[in-house]
C-alpha cells in the first residue's frame, strides 16, 4: 500500500477536485451530478498520468531515484502500466456518464496526458502539454456541469394554433435540445480560467526539469514573475472581468442581443438554458465579502507558491528545486479558489480551499513530486 500511494502521489491528489469546481463556478452553475462525475474522471486520468509517468521513467529513476517504487522493485513495470491503462478507462467511462461533450474533452485530456509522459516530457513541448492538461480538466468540470442541465426532456407547452394559422413564435427551435451549443457556451466562459490555470502549471512543469539536477536559476525566477502576474490578473477581477473582457451589464439592464438578465429568483425553462446555454445563478455572498474572500485565496496562493520559487532561485539545488515543484502544485488549491471567487462563486471557493491543509498534511509522508 505504502508503495503505491508513492507511485500515485497521493498528495497531489487534493489539487484535482477544484479543477472540476473553478469549471463549475467559470459556467454559473452549481455542482450537480455532472460536476461529480468530472470529479472522478479527473481523479482516474490524473492517477493514470502518474502510474504512466513512473512506468516511461523507470529506466531514467534507476540513477536519479532508486528508491521510487519501480526502481526499487516494490512495483512492477507491467503492474504500473495495467493500472495506468486501468484508470485511463476508468476515466473516460465516468466522463461518459456526464454526456458527450463531456467525453469528447476527457478523450482529448486522456490523449495529452499519455502524449506528455511517453514522448513530451523530454521535448520543448513538455510544459505546453502538461499546462494543457490542466486547462482540459477545467474545462472538463465546465462541459460536464453546464450539460447536466440540458439533457432531453419534456417538450414546453404551448398553444396550439388554429387550422391553418401561423405557428406561435414561442415555438421551441428544432435545436434546441442539442447539447452543442450549452457546450460551446460553457467552453468559452471557462476558458479565461482554464488559461490561468495552464499557465501557473506551465511554470511548475517547467520548474519540475530541473528537480533531480538542479542548476537552473533564471527559470525559479521566471516561474516568479509569472506566479504574481497571474495573481495580478486574478484580483483584476473586483472589476467584474478579466483584463480586456467588456463589463458585465447592471441589474436589469440588456444584456448584449437585447435579452434582459433575469432577476436572481427568476428561472430558466430547460428549453432557454439549451437555446442560449448555461445560466449564471444568483450567488448572495455580499460584493464586499466576494472580494475579500478573492483576495485571501490570492494572498494564499502568492504565499503557497512564492518563497519556495525563490528559495530555488537564490540556492537551485535539487532539494530546494523539489521543494518549489511541490509548492506549485499545492498552490494550484487556493488558485482554483481564487477562480471560483472571480467567477462569483466563493462557497465554490472555500469548499476548496478546505483540501489544503489535507493536502500539506500529507506531503509530509508522501511527496507529490
Amino acid at each position: 500500500m505504502r508503495a503505491w500511494t508513492e507511485l500515485f502521489r497521493v498528495s497531489a491528489l487534493f489539487s484535482v477536485p477544484g479543477d472540476a469546481l473553478a469549471g463549475a463556478a467559470a459556467v454559473g452553475r452549481g455542482p450537480g451530478p455532472g460536476t461529480a462525475l468530472a470529479i472522478g474522471a479527473s481523479l482516474c486520468l490524473y492517477e493514470a498520468g502518474m502510474a504512466l509517468n513512473d512506468w516511461a521513467d523507470r529506466e531514467e529513476d534507476a540513477v536519479d531515484r532508486p528508491h521510487r517504487p519501480i526502481p526499487s522493485g516494490r512495483i512492477s513495470p507491467p503492474a504500473a502500466l495495467g493500472a495506468a491503462g486501468a484508470l485511463t478507462a476508468a476515466g473516460l467511462a465516468l466522463a461518459a456518464r456526464a454526456g458527450r461533450p463531456a467525453v469528447a474533452v476527457a478523450t482529448g485530456l486522456a490523449a495529452t496526458v499519455w502524449a506528455y509522459d511517453l514522448h513530451l516530457k523530454h521535448t520543448k513541448a513538455g510544459p505546453a502539454a502538461m499546462a494543457a492538461a490542466r486547462s482540459l480538466d477545467l474545462l472538463l468540470g465546465a462541459t460536464a456541469t453546464a450539460h447536466a442541465g440540458t439533457g432531453p426532456g419534456p417538450a414546453p407547452r404551448t398553444a396550439r394554433p388554429a387550422r391553418g394559422g401561423p405557428v406561435p413564435l414561442t415555438a421551441a427551435p428544432d435545436n434546441a435540445a442539442s447539447p452543442l451549443r450549452p457546450a460551446l457556451g460553457a467552453l468559452a466562459a471557462a476558458l479565461p480560467a482554464a488559461l490561468v490555470l495552464g499557465a501557473h502549471t506551465y511554470g511548475v512543469t517547467a520548474v519540475s526539469r530541473h528537480e533531480a539536477q538542479g542548476g537552473s536559476t533564471a527559470v525559479p525566477l521566471a516561474v516568479l514573475a509569472t506566479t504574481a502576474a497571474l495573481g495580478a490578473i486574478v484580483l483584476a477581477a473586483h472589476r467584474g472581468r478579466w483584463p480586456g473582457e467588456p463589463a458585465t451589464p447592471g441589474p436589469g439592464a440588456p444584456a448584449p442581443g437585447g435579452h434582459r438578465p433575469l432577476h436572481p429568483h427568476e428561472t430558466t425553462t430547460p428549453t432557454l438554458q439549451a437555446a442560449h446555454g448555461p445560466t449564471r445563478p444568483h450567488h448572495p455572498t455580499a460584493p464586499g465579502a466576494t472580494h475579500l474572500l478573492l483576495t485571501a485565496f490570492t494572498g494564499a496562493y502568492l504565499r503557497t507558491a512564492g518563497p519556495p520559487l525563490l528559495h530555488a532561485a537564490l540556492n537551485p539545488s535539487p532539494p530546494l528545486t523539489q521543494r518549489a515543484v511541490g509548492g506549485g502544485i499545492r498552490a494550484m488549491i487556493p488558485l482554483q479558489a481564487a477562480l471560483a471567487g472571480r467567477a462569483g462563486a466563493p462557497g465554490y471557493g472555500l469548499a476548496v480551499m478546505a483540501l489544503a491543509p489535507l493536502a500539506r498534511a500529507l506531503s509530509r509522508k508522501v511527496s507529490p513530486t
